[in-house]
């Protein structure tokens, strides 16, 4: 291994010495905290946050300050290493490599892989903080084998909720201390948007908010709380499925939010015979442009006790009941078949499944609820909503929660994310003053436009590949698979297995690479990732996979990068 090119005592002294500072932005994690950089001759001397920057407020964390190991560490490697002959894999044996023989490597077998079979080659990686760089990499390259770290990480919260209600915490969005009166934490560690999470923390219980923390172990934020509640791994979509049906229960639900800002009145058929059964009512209303306008759903009016098209200048819609259209028929409210879904889901029920006691859950419900109806908040802002309409003034239900990884990652993580979604939105809390707050460009259209290649006509040779690397699949076309719905990429990824696979499946490549499910690859490129690791958390397994070979004596997965 080469030395450091950085000795930490060097000028250490020189009174004559060139010290300057730059401001830029830590990515040390998906924070993005503002830092000044001091350095001393050009090289990085010690890293503080940033005073001015909105977001951390000079406030930095452990990880944030250590960032200069990322230039000095004495393990950082400098050069190119390749395996030495004979040697294998897993033996640690290396040698440096110049820069130029690297490269010409890699160019003559990429090169010759793009001109013949692009699926061979396979990029994954790990929290580079650049996926726009290396999704548009592999995008040129033509390879459908493309996948980021997030597949297993906040991505599968995000999608959950970008999916239900257009953007997500985190980057998207998040809540909005200064003005709640309730926070609810779940699912949430220290390294998860920590610095300013405890600036808005210390705000928000010295202004008098009550914050609950809703986690299987008391963490450092629990530490704070005013209630604790200890729940059971991955039972978070049980208690969010009971508050529901409590809130439902006790009437407490926002129905003037539901009504202007969801589709809960939007009438569903429910002809089982029908090709649109589950589906929105729908009907045709010509533009001048020669297409149809989107919002052409119905409602069923309280007043005229007939359908009618949704946001009728005065009308007023029924949230729950069944009716029949002229047709005959069968129709209910969106919020009608929420309320029909949830009604067994008891606090009994969730309460042996979570571990939580059932008067609590009533409490919980209870107290959002409340807090939510009865202690809004108003601001005198003019705003004009999606409709058109203008209002002089916002007014918001101070009830906010927090979450992350800790609800999602478990083979339940994406609905329980949507239940999360759900109780906020009955709850009014979505983009209001004292709840939910997303961050521009979000919300995104639902799902967003982004859309992967869908078929084996969008993977050539020496061509870029026809859509992007990840996307949101919106229906079943959007999906890429061959003729007969096989998956065509490696991971399996946006096929009928994992269709809403939004980062890819990582975790998957290395077995599915060395079954040949659904087919064997060339070459490897693990970048800043450990896949052993990010594969099966069974680091042994893996590398008994990365070193098998076939019946002609080859590697299963012939070369890794």
């Amino acid at each position: 291994m080469s030395q450091p090119v950085h000795n930490p005592t060097s000028k250490a002294t020189d009174e004559n010495s060139r010290i300057e500072t730059k401001n830029t932005t830590c990515y040390m994690c998906a924070c993005r905290c503002g830092i000044r950089v001091t350095l001393r001759d050009g090289e990085v001397r010690y890293i503080q946050g940033n005073p001015d920057h909105p977001l951390n407020k000079g406030v930095i964390c452990a990880k944030g300050a250590s960032g200069i190991m990322k230039q000095y560490s004495p393990a950082r490697l400098t050069k190119p290493l390749m395996r030495k002959a004979k040697s294998k894999r897993g033996d640690n044996e290396f040698e440096e490599i110049s820069w130029d023989k690297a490269f010409s490597i890699m160019e003559e077998r990429l090169a010759s892989i793009r001109a013949t079979d692009p699926k061979k080659f396979a990029l994954f990686t790990g929290r580079d903080q650049m996926q726009a760089m290396t999704g548009l990499f592999a995008k040129q390259y033509g390879t459908p084998n493309y996948a980021a770290h997030g597949g297993f990480c906040s991505v599968n919260m995000a999608a959950g909720m970008i999916y239900t209600i257009g953007g997500s915490f985190w980057e998207f969005g998040g809540p909005d201390l200064d003005r709640s009166k309730l926070f609810i934490m779940i699912g949430t560690a220290e390294d998860h948007h920590s610095n300013p999470m405890k600036i808005e923390l210390s705000k928000f219980k010295r202004q008098g908010g009550k914050f609950i923390a809703i986690n299987p172990v008391r963490s450092g934020y629990a530490g704070i709380a005013d209630e604790w509640i200890p729940i059971k791994p991955g039972t978070d979509g049980a208690l969010f499925l009971a508050l529901i049906n409590e809130i439902i229960k006790q009437g407490l639900y926002d129905r003037e939010f539901l009504v202007k800002y969801t589709n809960s009145a939007e009438l569903v058929n429910m002809d089982e015979s029908s090709s649109e059964h589950g589906m929105f009512v729908r009907f045709e209303v010509p533009k001048e442009e020669g297409c149809f306008d989107e919002q052409n759903k119905l409602w069923w009016d309280r007043d005229l006790n007939k359908p009618i098209s949704m946001h009728t200048e005065g009308s007023d819609p029924y949230l729950l009941g069944e009716f029949k259209l002229d047709d005959g028929t069968p129709v209910k409210p969106a919020f009608q078949l929420l309320v029909d879904r949830v009604k067994d889901y008891t606090p009994e029920w969730a309460s042996d499944i979570t571990g939580i006691p059932v008067e609590t859950i009533r409490r919980l419900a209870y107290e959002m609820g409340i807090t939510a109806r009865d202690e809004k908040i108003e601001l005198p802002i003019s705003w004009t909503d999606t409709w058109g309409k203008e209002h002089d003034h916002i007014t918001g239900n101070p009830v906010a929660f927090h979450a992350m990884r800790g609800l999602a990652a478990h083979s339940n993580g994406f609905q329980t994310i949507r239940g999360m979604s759900i109780l906020m939105s009955i709850l009014g809390t979505i983009d209001r003053p004292g709840g939910f707050r997303h961050k521009a460009p979000f919300p995104r259209p639902i799902p967003p436009c982004a859309k992967t290649a869908t078929s084996w006509d969008d993977v050539q040779p020496n061509t870029p590949l026809n859509g992007m690397p990840l996307g949101w699949p919106a229906d079943p076309d959007d999906l890429f698979v061959d003729d007969d719905g096989d998956p065509i990429r490696l991971d399996k990824a946006f096929s009928w297995e994992h269709p809403l696979a939004v980062h890819g499946m990582m975790q998957n490549a290395i077995t599915n690479a060395w079954r040949g499910d659904p087919y064997s690859i060339d070459t490897m490129m693990i970048f800043m990732s450990n896949m052993a690791w990010n594969s099966t958390m069974n680091t042994e397994e893996v590398r008994n996979m990365l070193n098998d070979k076939d019946e002609q004596g080859e590697y299963k997965i012939p070369f890794l990068i």
